[in-house]
């Protein structure tokens, strides 16, 4: 290694943090280091196939990342600006030039709701799944189960385990999917009844106890397993380092993703809050802010003006089992549309997507910079006229 060459680590290994490694060697000057606490790549969008038993959920590194891209297998515990350097939880320091923060999000349960933290089974993490699978392989297979939260992770979770013959329960806490369209909700619940899944649309859990759920209502549900998929956190890296974050813990950042507190520090995916208004939270938005971090580190590297988040989604799709999905049409900033295909079909794009995203990956690291993905959200423009709005 020379002086002349500069150091880019890439905290956390998901969609976004891998993509952006991959991009990175657009550039061959650089040394690319991902920190990420895990020897493989994590799926997440088919640990419900992995806690049920349908598929696997993780990826070999060595089929993902592209030459000269060093893989840390370590945690990172404290990012130091004024130094340039990331402290690792073994004890391990790691200069940089630039880092890009892609740390991803997790869910816990809340402690606010007696017994949750105690008595239910996250699944946003590979840990978390793992234990879940543990739990789930011990029942019987008519014991209840109970999951808690109607987006499109709990949605799938109740549906892959019910097309297992599971005894399920899906407590939706308000809305069943708040964030698909009538009709697009039209379609799951269609497809829960088929298989089976008993959906508590009202109904909020108040405590969370062995055997049993408790409701504000005063009425239980037993359940041998409670799963909690209701909202997702992210880690607290960027807060326990003094960097600015909004009420969530993810980073804020300008439009083009650089950190406002330092522009040595880009951030991507789940973890990112440009101008305070992150993207939902996806693969589907990790991939392209991932290409779009690395871009931004690439333009301050030659000197010129990053350019600004141009990013347009095409709808959600959510799988119900393995036969069967939904799939909720959206305009480009994201917001669903009233038309949504389901059954088979929808199926058949869910698995598709799901392929494409790991397949993405890789093209990324065979050819950096080959990466594609919709623009034409005008998010610029559509903040721009929120802020005159408001004002």
């Amino acid at each position: 290694m020379t002086d002349q060459r500069l150091r880019v680590v890439v905290v956390g290994g998901g969609y976004a943090g891998t993509v952006a490694a991959n991009h990175l060697r657009l550039s061959a000057d650089l040394d690319i280091t991902l920190v990420n606490p895990r020897p493989m790549f994590v799926e997440r969008i088919r640990l419900h196939q992995f806690v049920a038993g349908t598929g696997s959920a993780t990826v070999d590194y060595g089929t993902l990342l592209g030459d000269g891209i060093q893989l840390v297998v370590d945690t990172a515990e404290r990012i130091d600006m004024s130094d340039r350097k990331v402290v690792l939880a073994s004890g391990a320091v790691l200069g940089y030039d630039y880092l890009i923060y892609a740390v991803g999000s997790t869910g816990t349960p809340p402690a606010a709701v007696p017994g949750a933290v105690e008595f239910a089974y996250p699944i946003a993490e590979f840990e978390h799944a793992e234990r879940l699978q543990h739990a789930l392989g011990e029942l019987h297979p008519d014991a209840p189960v109970v999951v808690v939260g109607a987006g499109l992770t709990g949605i799938e979770t109740a549906s892959e385990l019910a097309e297992q013959g599971r005894r399920v329960t899906l407590v939706c806490g308000g809305v069943l999917g708040p964030s698909l369209s009538a009709a697009g909700r039209r379609s799951v619940a269609k497809w829960l009844r088929r298989l089976g899944v008993e959906v508590r649309e009202t109904a909020v859990v108040e405590a969370v106890a062995p055997g049993a759920v408790r409701l504000i209502d005063g009425s239980e549900l037993r359940s041998a397993v409670t799963v909690w998929t209701a909202g997702f956190g992210v880690p607290d890296l960027a807060a326990r380092s003094g960097l600015s974050t909004d009420a969530l813990g993810r980073l804020l950042t300008d439009e083009t993703l650089t950190g406002i507190d330092d522009p040595h520090i880009v951030a991507a995916g789940d973890a990112a809050a440009p101008s305070g208004r992150p993207l939902r939270m996806s693969c589907q938005a990790a991939g392209p802010l991932g290409v779009q971090a690395a871009n931004t580190v690439l333009a301050r590297i030659a000197g010129t003006e990053p350019a600004v988040i141009d990013q347009a989604f095409v709808g959600q799709c959510v799988s119900l089992g393995r036969k069967h999905a939904t799939f909720q049409l959206a305009r480009f900033d994201d917001t669903p549309i009233n038309l949504a295909l389901g059954g088979r079909v929808a199926a058949w794009v869910k698995e598709a997507v799901c392929k494409a995203t790991v397949w993405g990956i890789r093209r990324e690291a065979a050819k950096p910079g080959s990466n594609p993905w919709l623009k034409g959200g005008k998010r610029t423009e559509r903040l721009a006229h929120e802020a005159v709005t408001v004002s």
